[in-house]
């Protein structure tokens, strides 16, 4: 299936999930922010969230600063 993720089309597989599709990029759940279709998802939800074709995804991540 096509994904938009960060403005980027993606192929992945069908039936991924959130926190499959985190994995696949090889990003950290626990420092980032995900977005589907306008909606934030709760990181409780990244397991059971499952994306369909033609998402559109933003994942934000947290910089610490000082």
């Amino acid at each position: 299936m096509t994904l938009t993720v960060n403005g980027e089309k993606k192929e992945v597989q069908d039936g991924l999930s959130v926190a499959g599709l985190l994995e696949t990029l090889k990003i950290e759940p626990a420092r980032v922010a995900v977005e589907v279709n306008v909606t934030i998802i709760k990181k409780d939800a990244y397991g059971s969230h499952i994306l369909r074709d033609g998402d559109t995804v933003e994942i934000v991540s947290f910089v610490g600063g000082g």
